[in-house]
């Protein structure tokens, strides 16, 4: 830890009293070459105009550092900061602090699984932009995107290949039993740091379930998808792997649920799961394992289921080392 450093947990404190020298020396020197301090003193006053105080709404862990959400009294206002294990300031939001209660509480009707095998970690997920960046776009609200990892660390040895992220050619599973609507397959997998803006979706699967709800399984592996349109999956079954095409600098899973089969144009919906939780970023997320049931109790669950602002700072760009 640094000498005379802000502890993450005083942050908030110390950010309203306007102890700007001393967060400005702990923030990385690419950021000090890119912002003066005179020029940061003024931003961070500015942001504190009307401010009585900020309080630490949730805390994540991603990549090595750990990111503290404070908001302001009125819930207007928010500073995401991120410390590193040396504890310098790696990253930095100051901005209004959007959500959108009426469509938070929307839920599916249907009830699903994580589409996966084993535990994957949450790397964009919950319900504002700062821990989920699809947050701001309606047609991705509530999408989730996927990595493994292991010992901290997405990958092995280094990030020039896709066969070394442990996601990559990991099974994808149907979230749940439905008809499929479209597939898109035959793009290439990026090479590890590149995109394809042109095919933000790259290969993908979307599955019509009950009730219009249609769960779209992204950023596919070239040639993998198991499935063909007009076919009809089961709960679990393999529909093809994960892969790194479109939008996607790493491979890894985009899941979401909406109420069209057009991603362009249809609304994603907040996902109820089965097992009741609601993850967020930061978290480790594991395939599904349904209860133990009696014959009886298999039937009525069968019938039941027939019954989902403007950035300010940020030291450094996080985001574009990984994907969208």
């Amino acid at each position: 830890m640094l000498r005379e450093s802000i502890q993450p947990s005083e942050f908030g404190a110390q950010f309203h009293q306007g102890e700007f020298e001393k967060i400005y020396k702990q923030t990385t020197k690419e950021f000090q070459n890119l912002i003066s301090f005179e020029q940061f003193q003024e931003l961070a006053a500015s942001f504190n105009a009307g401010v009585a105080h900020y309080d630490l709404e949730l805390s994540t862990t991603v990549d090595h550092t750990v990111q503290y959400l404070w908001l302001d009294q009125s819930k207007e206002k928010a500073i995401h900061v991120s410390f590193d294990q040396n504890g310098t300031i790696q990253g930095l939001y100051l901005k209004p602090y959007i959500t959108y209660p009426a469509s938070d509480k929307r839920f599916t009707k249907k009830s699903y699984i994580m589409p996966i095998k084993g535990d994957w970690f949450v790397f964009w997920g919950g319900t504002n932009e700062l821990i989920n960046y699809h947050y701001a776009y309606e047609n991705q609200r509530y999408a989730y995107d996927l990595i493994q990892v292991k010992d901290g660390t997405s990958f092995k040895e280094t990030r020039l290949r896709n066969e070394n992220f442990y996601a990559f050619n990991q099974e994808i599973l149907s979230p749940a039993a439905g008809k499929v609507v479209k597939v898109v397959d035959g793009l290439k997998d990026n090479t590890p740091g590149e995109m394809d803006a042109e095919h933000p979706a790259g290969n993908y699967v979307v599955i019509e379930h009950d009730h219009k709800e249609y769960s779209m399984l992204a950023h596919l592996q070239k040639h993998s998808i198991e499935v063909r349109e007009g076919e009809t999956v089961t709960e679990g079954q393999c529909i093809g792997r994960c892969g790194n095409s479109g939008n996607s600098s790493e491979p890894h899973l985009h899941f979401q649920v909406m109420d069209s089969p057009d991603f362009y144009n249809g609304t994603s919906i907040r996902i109820r799961f089965k097992d009741g939780l609601e993850p967020i970023q930061g978290e480790t997320v594991s395939a599904y394992i349904p209860p133990k049931s009696t014959a009886a109790e298999k039937v009525d669950k069968v019938d039941t289921a027939l019954t989902i602002g403007e950035i300010l700072l940020f030291i450094p760009r996080l985001v574009g080392q990984f994907f969208k």
